[in-house]
């Protein structure tokens, strides 16, 4: 059971979510993803170690990361992108979770995933960003802790690099310094000096990174280009370290590659929203400033469910809107910026959805007539050594170990949705669904507490 005394009312879309426990709990969905060997304060009963053996394939310690969703592949791309946005709420939206006690575990849950990219990053021009093969693993259905397949490990080099791998992954490093600068310095600048160099090899080597890695393409190629990573890498790396010729070169680059067009979406595979933000809140300028309010005015006019939930996408509706909902929460602490209140609104209008105002919560172990049957191979199992096979992905039964914290893909564009683990598109989790809206909901507290004060 989870250690959180959950309140529910009689009229879910009235109760008073408890940000605290949804903080909580989703930190809590990213310890259950953990590959490697597991800390001896491990919380979470059903997981143990495994993928103790990724990366002896090169010769290379590959070991620890996020497994990337309800399977057991660490696909580097979506996990970089996944860890920026953490990072990012959390250095806005640090008093949330001093707030909640959770500071110390949200720290623990990034330095994980930094410790495994700086494993990766094996000299200042290889980076290894994928272990396991997608498909193979796909084929499987168990625990991860069972995994017998040869699990083989993909890279970047200077022959044959992968510039939005590389941009996204100094991004990464770059905000984690940024987090740990107080709390751990040296390692900060440990973080700092990989993130350089990873941006150095984005930019000095250009190519798309599933031209390199071809085992990606069919689940998380860049469709967007790596123009949006080298603006969005070097912002990180201006905000780590201050020197001008990170943000003149984010600038110039903004400008050449024409990210002030307004986006769709923020997400792994599109940087652009955030750009503007940082823009915005890095110079001050009208122009950035602009752009930030194009984006807005988007979102309030786009289609929504009937229950309002903004629907920018069919796959993953939930975690679209959950990160437009973070990037309006970053846009209000932007200085000067416009219609700051009616930023926040939206996200609060976007992240209650999911917790219940719709009538049901989307999140695992939280609230309302939460789903029970999340896509998800080691929570479907039962407890070891009982065997777990496509028997268990095919029963109707309740996954067997509740996911806490973890947000499902979301509902249809007319709010239906069925919680049925064999509906991947509907019911999927990942750590790139989570990050956003954790960083949202952290957002949510720290207006809630400036309110307070």
């Amino acid at each position: 059971t989870f250690p959180y005394k959950i309140i529910i009312l009689q009229h879910p879309e009235r109760r008073p979510y408890d940000y605290n426990e949804v903080i909580a709990m989703s930190i809590l969905f990213y310890e259950a993803q953990r590959s490697g060997k597991l800390p001896s304060n491990n919380r979470i009963p059903w997981r143990g170690d495994s993928g103790l053996r990724d990366g002896c394939d090169v010769g290379v310690d590959l070991t620890g990361g996020w497994y990337d969703a309800g399977d057991h592949v660490k696909f580097g791309f979506p996990l970089a992108w996944s860890v920026t946005t953490l990072a990012w709420g959390v250095i806005e939206f640090k008093d949330a979770y001093v707030d909640a006690n959770e500071y110390r575990r949200v720290l623990d849950s990034l330095k994980w995933v930094a410790d495994y990219f700086v494993k990766a990053h094996t000299s200042r021009y290889e980076l290894y960003g994928q272990v396991g093969s997608g498909r193979a693993d796909h084929l499987y259905w168990g625990r991860s802790e069972d995994l017998r397949m040869n699990r083989p490990s993909y890279k970047i080099d200077a022959s044959n690099p992968g510039t939005e791998l590389a941009a996204e992954t100094a991004a990464a490093l770059a905000a984690c310094s940024v987090v740990f600068k107080n709390a751990r310095p040296g390692y900060s600048r440990m973080l700092l000096r990989h993130a350089t160099e990873l941006y150095e090899f984005a930019d000095r080597y250009r190519r798309s990174y599933h031209l390199s890695i071809p085992d990606v393409t069919s689940y998380y190629r860049s469709y967007n280009g790596y123009n949006d990573e080298l603006v969005w890498g070097a912002l990180w790396l201006y905000k780590a370290t201050g020197m001008r010729s990170y943000l003149e070169d984010a600038k110039r680059k903004y400008d050449q590659y024409g990210q002030g067009n307004t986006p769709i979406m923020f997400s792994w595979d599109d940087k652009r929203a955030g750009s503007q933000v940082l823009l915005a809140n890095f110079t001050g300028e009208a122009k950035y400033k602009g752009h930030v309010a194009n984006y807005q005015r988007f979102l309030n006019g786009a289609l929504k469910t009937p229950r309002g939930l903004v629907w920018l996408d069919q796959w993953g509706s939930n975690r679209y809107a959950a990160n437009a909902a973070f990037i309006a929460l970053a846009a209000a602490k932007v200085p000067g910026i416009a219609n700051r209140n009616e930023m926040v609104r939206f996200a609060e209008a976007q992240i209650h959805y999911m917790l219940g105002g719709a009538g049901r919560s989307y999140v695992v172990g939280y609230g309302r007539n939460p789903p029970t049957q999340p896509h998800h191979r080691g929570s479907s199992c039962p407890a070891a050594p009982t065997e777990c096979s496509w028997g268990n992905f095919h029963s109707s039964a309740a996954n067997h170990f509740t996911l806490h914290g973890a947000l499902v893909a979301g509902p249809g564009r007319d709010d239906s949705y069925t919680d049925n683990r064999g509906d991947y598109i509907a019911n999927e989790v990942a750590v790139d669904y989570n990050a956003g809206f954790q960083s949202a909901v952290a957002g949510l507290k720290y207006f809630k507490i400036k309110q307070r004060r």
